[in-house]
């Protein structure tokens, strides 16, 4: 993978790192629904962002956006809704603080807003990595099993080239993790944030 590695054809993409999930006082952290996992990957991820920059890469971060509808009742998926009954008014709203980007990451070069699991569902995503060059993204994010998954899986059928984080994506069950990496294994390369990182140092 390094031999062939071009960063100026690579983006970072991160799924769904936004207040709504990670944060104290966003959706997920009012509710209770926390992960020491996911809360580790913003100071791990950022290191890799910085090094795929520096050396003319690009970082796109995928925000999953709940629409506002009806007296700001949000437009939601029932399955999600059965799932996740705590989530309400405003949140994953866009322009809301709880639909941003956590700090640690912030400013994203592209802000690509998606409705599903995946970030190449109804999004503008594949248009922006066209036109840009880009053929090569490294994934992380969260969930692994979730939009980290389908977006990998996605990526593979447009025949976009993935490295996945291995440290760099996490779910809410450590085991659940795991057996998403595996299941993922053959459609590209894996490797840790710092792996990544190096391989962008060594490409400058």
């Amino acid at each position: 993978m390094a031999e062939n590695f071009d960063p100026k054809r690579t983006a970072l993409l991160t799924i769904d790192m936004q207040n709504d999930f990670l944060h104290p006082e966003g959706a997920y952290g009012r509710a209770n629904q926390r992960a020491d996992a996911i809360a580790a990957l913003p100071e791990r991820i950022r290191p890799l962002r910085d090094a795929l920059r520096a050396a003319g890469g690009t970082y796109v971060s995928a925000q999953f956006t709940l629409v506002p509808g009806p007296n700001d009742e949000p437009l939601i998926s029932p399955h999600l809704k059965e799932l996740r009954p705590f989530l309400g008014k405003g949140d994953f709203a866009p322009g809301k603080f709880g639909h941003q980007l956590v700090d640690e990451l912030g400013p994203a070069d592209y802000t690509v807003e998606k409705v599903a699991y995946s970030a190449f569902y109804q999004t503008r995503l594949e248009f922006i990595l066209r036109k840009l060059g880009i053929d090569t993204v490294i994934v992380g994010g969260i969930v692994t099993n979730g939009g980290v998954a389908s977006t990998v899986r996605d990526a593979h059928l447009r025949d976009i080239h993935t490295v996945l984080l291995t440290d760099g994506c996490a779910a809410f069950k450590d085991e659940v993790h795991a057996a998403t990496l595996t299941a993922l294994g053959s459609l590209g390369p894996q490797m840790t944030c710092a792996e990544a990182a190096a391989m962008a140092e060594g490409a400058t």
